[in-house]
């Protein structure tokens, strides 16, 4: 599994003009799945969003989670993170799961965020969604299990 995190002033999504999650302060998540990826990677993944030092402490620096913080995440599917590049003009989306795996992974994600406390918006899975973010830093940050 991969994610791309971003630190967050306040996110939403929304679908056909409708706001599906939206969070303050807190993290963005982009999760992509690919074939192998399991539950475990999952957890792993959730666990890894949760206790990542990426947080300002009162001195303006990393030192806290967002377990520490506001506990607020928006986790939003996003398949074109296994997009490969290295050939042509078009990216190649084969590492990328079939939506029938990857949504209960996701889901997953969601519930183990969940389990530890976490505040979880959530995008619409096979939706066309619209993203908007406020990037706090900005702090942009790729985790891969």
């Amino acid at each position: 599994m991969r994610a791309l995190v971003q630190r967050v002033t306040q996110a939403l999504v929304t679908v056909q003009d409708k706001r599906v999650g939206e969070i303050g302060p807190g993290l963005c998540v982009f999760v992509g799945v690919t074939h192998e990826d399991t539950q475990e990677d999952a957890d792993r993944l959730a666990d890894k969003i949760w206790t990542m030092r990426i947080m300002d402490d009162a001195d303006a620096v990393m030192n806290l989670s967002v377990a520490d913080t506001t506990g607020e995440v928006l986790v939003v599917s996003q398949f074109t993170l296994y997009g490969d590049t290295r050939k042509g003009r078009r990216p190649s989306w084969v590492a990328a799961a079939r939506p029938e795996q990857a949504e209960p992974l996701i889901e997953r994600v969601v519930e183990r965020l969940i389990e530890h406390g976490a505040t979880v918006a959530t995008g619409q899975f096979r939706a066309d969604m619209q993203v908007a973010l406020v990037n706090d830093g900005p702090v942009t940050v790729t985790i891969e299990v």
